[in-house]
């Protein structure tokens, strides 16, 4: 899976970068990112009975700065809702907490190295992307190779401008300011679903990583634009071209929107507003959450 593809469905790989780019502090920006055009803005969608109101609204987890997509029917769902709700918890320990948590959960047995796990063929590659960074050979040798294949992912990306406290949910948490937070699943779980990959397949899943170093701006780029654009159409088109790997598909997307639907159903038997802020994948494409909800007889109205 292209890690374009990844930052629109899952939020847990910018702990790498939480409260700043932990991994990247000697590798600053040098390049700026070029802003979307907005053309009707990101969309959002409503679910809603006689006393409760669901606004699925999807996000980007990082943007480059400058994007102004907070218009004012945002605001307005965001500000009318009781609480707002989001991936994982998102407060400052959470980060802290998350960013230790992935740290600790992708390092490798002592004794046993990354490159010990390659071929001599993939050595080679894994060191030219590495190289194209900034970063030394041996600087990942102690990760798991799914974690060395998200910090790979997301160095560029962070060295060309996009910025994780530019990312959609940040922005809606200061938005929010004091109203309640929740959120749909935990840190452990999203972790858990790198981790419990075989090593053969974090392996993989790294070295498409090292193979496509030049490819994710342009890709995620592409899908920022059309995110600010609100082509949820587009947008998924997009995704589904790094959707390589369909067990990884179904653990990341599918299973998740089917058990998102299920809150949201089960949500609906409380009275109140809430605003539901996801990775746009989620809420664009064949089986999004709206497909799964459709299922379930509950109407998604789009409002944005």
């Amino acid at each position: 899976m292209k890690l374009a593809s990844l930052l629109a469905l899952t939020a847990a790989p910018l702990a790498l970068f939480a409260g700043g780019p932990a991994l990247a502090d000697d590798h600053a920006a040098i390049e700026a990112a070029a802003p979307a055009a907005i053309g009707n803005g990101p969309a959002m969608w409503k679910v809603a009975d006689e006393d409760t109101t669901i606004y699925l609204f999807g996000t980007v987890h990082v943007l480059p700065e400058g994007i102004d997509w907070y218009d004012t029917t945002i605001a307005d769902a965001l500000t009318g809702s009781d609480m707002i709700v989001t991936e994982i918890p998102m407060d400052p320990g959470s980060e802290a907490q998350l960013q230790q948590l992935t740290l600790t959960t992708g390092v490798l047995p002592m004794g046993t190295t990354l490159r010990s796990l390659l071929t001599p063929e993939q050595t080679t590659v894994y060191e030219a992307a590495l190289a194209k960074v900034g970063v030394p050979p041996a600087a990942f040798d102690p990760f798991k190779p799914w974690l060395a294949g998200l910090t790979l992912s997301l160095l560029p990306l962070m060295q060309q401008g996009y910025a994780p406290d530019s990312g959609v949910e940040k922005v809606l948490l200061g938005k929010a300011g004091d109203k309640p937070q929740g959120a749909l699943e935990t840190a452990e779980f999203q972790l858990g679903i790198f981790n419990s990959m075989p090593q053969d397949a974090q392996i993989t899943f790294m070295m498409e990583a090292a193979d496509g170093i030049d490819e994710v701006k342009p890709m995620l780029d592409r899908m920022v634009a059309k995110w600010a654009e609100g082509d949820a159409d587009e947008l998924a088109a997009i995704m589904n071209e790094g959707m390589t790997d369909p067990a990884i598909a179904e653990a990341l997307l599918y299973t998740r929107n089917a058990n998102w639907a299920e809150w949201v159903d089960t949500r609906l038997d409380e009275p109140g507003t809430v605003f539901i802020a996801v990775g746009a994948g989620h809420l664009a494409g064949a089986r999004s959450v709206q497909d799964y909800l459709a299922e379930k007889g509950i109407a998604v109205t789009r409002v944005k």
